[in-house]
């Protein structure tokens, strides 16, 4: 039974993400890692976000940044501190252990109680091949951690709670979320044919700005077995099985 393509390149979806006009502006800037780009948009950005060009669940994410005395980078819950550029390098590539990483601008997350959190929308190809937007879900960071993921610790919890303590207009900044999806969707499907769910990591900074962390397409679909609209979680499996079943 053919499942629907998976892309693994973090570095080839965010590609396919810039060509596309509207979606290039949700994008923070993100480049492959080398020791003259990493320094390169420190400089710029103060913060950012390191990972691996092919990885799931978080792992390998690392947060860099410049401190008044000098660079920071946390990977997991221990922060590594250095007074000059090049140790801290040196430090990170020991890290990577010799895989291809990107360098992304860093996105200083909303809190939830303390915690940064932020958004899963699930996007699929409906039986009407139409790209349709089934769930939206908000995903909590572990104490002290940087990754959101639930494989990492994280905890899932709905959309509406984490926004409403931003934002009155809830169900105004979820519809924005959902045309983002889709229109990610369909980027998906023009640069990799065979795509036909999505699971797009959004993360909304101070002003409610949404930027598109990570495009996956292969997402898990029980995270949304916690959210309360049981409806939901019975939509993303029936389209998942309709794929399965229309390219057996």
């Amino acid at each position: 039974m053919k499942m629907s393509r998976r892309v693994s390149s973090k570095w080839k979806k965010t590609a396919a993400l810039l060509k596309d006009n509207v979606l290039s502006d949700f994008v923070p800037e993100t480049v492959g890692m080398n020791k003259a780009s990493l320094r390169a948009l420190l400089k710029k950005y103060e913060m950012v976000y390191v990972k691996p060009v092919v990885g799931s669940f978080g792992i390998g994410v690392m947060r860099v940044e410049r401190t008044k005395s000098g660079y920071q980078f946390q990977a997991n819950k221990r922060i590594h501190s250095f007074k000059n550029y090049d140790d801290m390098y040196r430090s990170i590539l020991k890290n990577t252990n010799k895989k291809s990483y990107l360098v992304q601008k860093g996105i200083h997350l909303l809190k939830h109680n303390g915690r940064s959190f932020d958004l899963r929308v699930m996007t699929q190809f409906a039986p009407d091949r139409r790209w349709e937007t089934t769930g939206i879900i908000g995903r909590v960071a572990a104490k002290n951690k940087i990754v959101t993921n639930f494989h990492s610790g994280g905890t899932i919890v709905t959309a509406n709670r984490l926004l409403a303590g931003y934002t009155t207009d809830v169900e105004g900044k979820l519809k924005s979320l959902s045309r983002l999806g889709v229109n990610a969707g369909k980027a998906m499907q023009k640069a990799f044919p065979g795509v036909y769910v999505i699971g797009l990591d959004v993360a909304l900074d101070q002003s409610l700005r949404p930027w598109i962390l990570e495009v996956n397409t292969s997402p898990d679909p029980y995270i949304f077995r916690r959210h309360p609209k049981k409806s939901v979680f019975r939509k993303i499996m029936r389209y998942a099985k309709l794929y399965s079943e229309k390219r057996a």
